[in-house]
């Protein structure tokens, strides 16, 4: 397996307006703020920027501006995951146009989890865009198709244009064994997700990369140096001391994200288009608590 792709990539969230509007300066202040933590790479949309509620254009002017922020500093994976294989190629079409060599998609729960139909659905994309590479993302249910390791291994050898794997079924572990076990040459990486909860057991069995939510990029970015440096003890310290902050974050998703983000002054709206828990006054003095333990808040502002 040759690594391509490598490191943290986190999924960028979609900011909004007051007036429920996409916040397109708060967008490149995002990006900014990633490079700032020195991240590997970004991915936009995801299913943490919300994707499901942005339209097409929407879609199409933010990924424009994240491409424009990140000005070649680092790749980015553009998510182009829909019902119907004709609207991926349509966003596929948006990446490629901006530069974007990198799809990201999670085939649609209609396709079913039959390698061949995985197989075919994929394959009028990669035949329709033969410059792009594929990361499949395999999301658990109910919202996502959880393939089996043995299906993707099948999906893999079927269309090597499927170059990377993001494994996030539960438990992701065993799975990232058996695809790292058992795939061709073709696969250049798999990729941890789950918000990063999981990472060093990813990292253990192979995986070299991670896509969590953005805001504690930083932290997730100290803890893959650590682990590439073969210094797991720091790794884990480090690990362990965001693990209160990704509990809640794995409950609230979204409002968190962005009420860390806006804590930490990248956003100015926390509105969310999703539909996620509402963040009570408890809840958000437990999130800056965690902060504060993080280094990331000081205090007096908690």
């Amino acid at each position: 397996m040759t690594v391509g792709l490598k490191g943290i990539f986190p999924v960028l969230p979609t900011p909004f307006l007051a007036s429920g509007g996409v916040d397109e300066a708060g967008m490149s202040r995002l990006v900014g703020f990633a490079l700032d933590q020195g991240v590997d790479g970004v991915v936009f949309p995801g299913f943490a920027s919300e994707v499901e509620s942005l339209s097409a254009d929407e879609r199409a002017r933010l990924l424009k501006i994240v491409v424009a922020g990140a000005a070649g500093r680092v790749p980015v994976v553009a998510g182009a995951s829909a019902a119907d294989w004709h609207e991926v190629v349509e966003h596929g079409r948006v990446a490629a146009e901006l530069g974007v060599r990198h799809l990201m998609v999670q085939p649609p729960k209609s396709v079913g989890t039959d390698a061949a139909a995985v197989i075919e659905f994929l394959g009028k994309i990669v035949e329709t865009l033969p410059e792009i590479e594929i990361i499949l993302q395999n999301a658990p249910a109910p919202r996502g198709s959880d393939l089996s390791p043995q299906a993707i291994i099948e999906i893999i050898r079927g269309l090597p244009e499927v170059t990377y794997v993001k494994e996030e079924t539960l438990p992701a572990g065993p799975a990232i064994s058996h695809i790292i076990a058992h795939a061709p040459q073709t696969l250049r990486g798999v990729i941890g997700g789950g918000g990063a909860r999981y990472i060093l057991d990813e990292y253990a069995r192979g995986a070299t990369a991670a896509m969590p939510a953005l805001e504690i990029a930083g932290e997730h970015v100290a803890i893959d140096r650590a682990l590439n440096a073969g210094r797991r003890d720091e790794a884990r310290k480090i690990y362990v001391r965001t693990l209160p902050l990704l509990v809640l974050q794995a409950v609230y998703r979204m409002r968190l994200t962005k009420h860390v983000l806006a804590r930490r002054g990248v956003i100015d709206w926390v509105g969310v288009r999703a539909s996620t828990p509402d963040l009570d006054a408890t809840a958000m003095a437990d999130i800056d608590a965690n902060l504060v333990e993080l280094g990331l808040l000081s205090p007096e502002v908690a």
